[in-house]
């Protein structure tokens, strides 16, 4: 369940978590990718749990409505830790986030962990 193939699919899937808009569909979606106790830590959230992580990608939409996330390149995996490229931005435009996560996937094939890294961020204005 951790290879490679399953890895990349894994981390589309966990950015089209982030992209659904639909609280309902939001929340099956994070109960089926994440484990149980797992963890999201970027510059700015620290989140532990299902409810806590989805209200982290329901924050997130509403600070960036309108804007999606997008897988920039291949996902890079072994060992069931996979790396990969984002951005966050208009469909078809500019990206106005830029960053990179690491992927921990468990045993069973779901996320453990995902650790952020933000790599461009609008200025402060």
């Amino acid at each position: 369940m951790t290879d490679a193939a399953n890895l990349q699919d894994l981390a589309v899937r966990y950015l089209a978590g982030w992209n659904e808009t639909d609280p309902a569909a939001r929340r099956a979606l994070v109960a089926d990718l994440w484990a149980e106790d797992g963890r999201y830590t970027d510059p700015l959230v620290a989140a532990e749990g299902r409810d806590a992580i989805d209200a982290t990608l329901g924050a997130v939409q509403q600070q960036f409505p309108g804007l999606v996330f997008s897988l920039l390149g291949p996902v890079d995996a072994h060992h069931g830790i996979a790396r990969f490229g984002w951005e966050l931005g208009p469909a078809g435009g500019e990206a106005l986030v830029v960053g990179f996560d690491v992927l921990v996937a468990d045993a069973d094939g779901r996320i453990s962990q995902v650790l952020g890294f933000l790599d461009q961020v609008p200025a402060a204005g």
